[in-house]
């Protein structure tokens, strides 16, 4: 698989070499195929040695076709390798506007995805995803969004921690994915799941026509036979190849193209061909193994089949299958192919999807991931150490420590206008993602109890629906209140809290929630602007105050992006107001 691992000056090179004989490959199957056409009209003829002729050319032909194929093959996995390289290099300077989005993923009403960039433009979806079908991306998608599961995010880090140790096994079935374009595998399904039965008719004829058509030919070049009973062995060939026809013609519209099979099939030998340790990984291999054959070996096969099957009414193959009635040994090649066939292969698309996920997990750790460690804790606590957020450059983020717990069980955080506040919440609330997917947090450490997470940050008017930002954001705390008051341990983000009403009502609502918040089974960070609700942290002691600060210096102002505790002194708003143009007169 080390041949998956390129530089880019070795890359380049390797390109030139192979176009180059692809070209040369090209101009012989020109060659070979003019001689075919040729020797086959002097074959029908004149007969004798130019039959022979035509057998050698039609050998080289054929030869020469799986060549030029194969080094096309070759030539667009180093195209995906180099595509994959630019990819990576955009990860991890956090470039992100070129790569997928995951836009059709995005869902507001979902209990924390539509809060934390984990979708859109400069998104988490960006930073993780490598995989390269619908489905597989569907697939991440859905785990990426959740809920929370100690015991399988713990698996999950097993096999993940083996995968990173595997970069080339990851780069080879993202690089193989991405060469190589995939269809849907619906029809293939259906169609594999249908029995084919071949009668003693269909071997009597699989015989009978090339000894018969072989025949034939001989002994019109002899003179022995007249060339009129050529075409009345082709009419009765064309009767009875209508036995087949409709059965091929199935196999031909349902078999996956070949690019198609490639990618099934060398993602499969991939798999198969690597060790695992880890339980859920071994898992997955184990059903390309279930039964039968290796995945990869029926796809060969069927690879070689579909190739005749689906080129079986071109120019070259048509004058063949009507002298030889080679539509029968096609037949019973397939028949006697689905009889093999194990179950493991109707399950192929739904297994090589988890492998996408798989390798989005891996590729992500081998890429940007950071050394931080992450534990899972029985009782209900979140603590970070020197957490940052992954969507920012590493050079460039600041890190900060918090720690809640039964009795830290909230914190009220306030600051100036841009000082962090959004940003250090969703540093935590994606941080917790990262460690439900099986992946290390952005910090030093981070431990998580058997939470779920739930976010009311982007409450947004909704004009369709006639819904306010101020009733979107009651609706998500009611909702969040309900899932409280059924006994759930909750981690709970809530930003700006109830910032669509008037002050007084504001500081009131804040503090009844918090008293109702207090009591229940969830703990987690508030942020605000009304300084007044600090007073709650020096009546409760489960109430902690950190805030961000920020300094004016003449016409600037400075951030540190550093949280404190205790609440914020001082507020910037003024001060930004009159740096975008607002003119506060002084009394006269």
């Amino acid at each position: 698989m080390g041949k998956f691992l390129y530089s880019s000056e070795d890359l380049e090179k390797k390109l030139q070499a192979l176009r180059a004989k692809v070209v040369r490959l090209s101009i012989l199957r020109l060659i070979a195929f003019l001689g075919l056409g040729a020797f086959f009209i002097l074959s029908l003829t004149d007969g004798g040695f130019w039959i022979f002729l035509l057998l050698a050319f039609l050998v080289l032909f054929v030869s020469l076709i799986k060549q030029f194929n194969h080094h096309k093959d070759q030539e667009r996995i180093y195209l995906a390798i180099e595509q994959l390289e630019k990819r990576k290099q955009c990860r991890q300077d956090r470039q992100l506007a070129d790569l997928d989005a995951g836009l059709e993923f995005a869902d507001k009403a979902h209990p924390f995805s539509g809060d934390l960039d984990l979708f859109g433009p400069h998104s988490l979806f960006q930073l993780l995803n490598h995989s390269h079908s619908p489905s597989g991306k569907k697939a991440l998608a859905a785990l990426m969004g959740s809920s929370f599961d100690p015991d399988l995010a713990q698996q999950r880090r097993e096999a993940v921690a083996e995968l990173q140790e595997k970069p080339a096994f990851l780069r080879a079935m993202e690089a193989i994915g991405l060469a190589f374009a995939q269809g849907k595998q619906t029809s293939w399904k259906l169609w594999l799941e249908q029995a084919e039965r071949a009668s003693l008719l269909h071997k009597v004829l699989a015989v009978l026509g090339p000894l018969g058509g072989l025949c034939m030919l001989v002994l019109i070049a002899q003179g022995i036979l007249p060339q009129a009973v050529l075409g009345a062995w082709i009419l009765l060939g064309i009767l009875l190849l209508g036995l087949v026809f409709g059965s091929l013609k199935k196999a031909a519209e349902a078999i996956p193209v070949a690019a198609t099979l490639q990618s099934l099939r060398l993602r499969a030998e991939e798999i198969e061909g690597t060790p695992f340790s880890a339980t859920l990984l071994k898992q997955d291999q184990t059903r390309l193994l279930a039964e039968g054959k290796p995945a990869s070996q029926q796809l060969q096969e069927l690879d070689t089949l579909g190739l005749w099957v689906q080129n079986r009414i071109n120019l070259l193959y048509l004058p063949i299958n009507l002298l030889f009635w080679t539509d029968f040994i096609l037949y019973l090649w397939l028949v006697q192919w689905k009889i093999k066939v194990s179950s493991s292969l109707i399950q192929l698309p739904e297994t090589l999807e988890a492998w996408e996920v798989w390798v989005s997990l891996g590729s992500f750790e081998v890429e940007v991931g950071h050394a931080g460690i992450a534990t899972w804790s029985q009782a209900p606590i979140l603590e970070a150490e020197q957490v940052f957020h992954p969507l920012l450059h590493p050079a460039k983020a600041v890190a900060n420590s918090i720690a809640l717990n039964a009795d830290r069980k909230l914190v009220l955080l306030t600051g100036s206008n841009m000082s962090g506040k959004t940003t250090f919440m969703r540093t935590l609330g994606i941080n917790a993602v990262l460690v439900n997917l099986g992946l290390r947090p952005f910090a030093e450490r981070m431990t998580l109890g058997s939470l779920q997470l739930f976010t009311s940050m982007r409450n947004t008017d909704n004009l369709g629906e006639s819904v306010s930002s101020f009733y979107a954001e009651l609706f998500r705390i009611r909702t969040l209140l309900q899932r409280l008051e059924q006994g759930e341990a909750i981690f709970f983000l809530l930003d700006e809290i109830l910032k669509g009403t008037n002050t007084q009502d504001r500081i009131s609502g804040s503090e009844a929630l918090v008293a109702q918040l207090l009591p229940s089974q969830g703990l987690g960070m508030i942020s605000t602007h009304d300084i007044e609700l600090a007073a709650l942290g020096e009546k409760e002691a489960r109430v902690q105050n950190y805030s961000f600060h920020s300094e004016i210096l003449d016409q600037e102002i400075l951030f540190d992006y550093r949280l404190k505790e205790g609440a914020c002194p001082s507020f910037n708003a003024h001060k930004l107001m009159e740096l975008m143009g607002i003119k506060f007169e002084g009394p006269e």
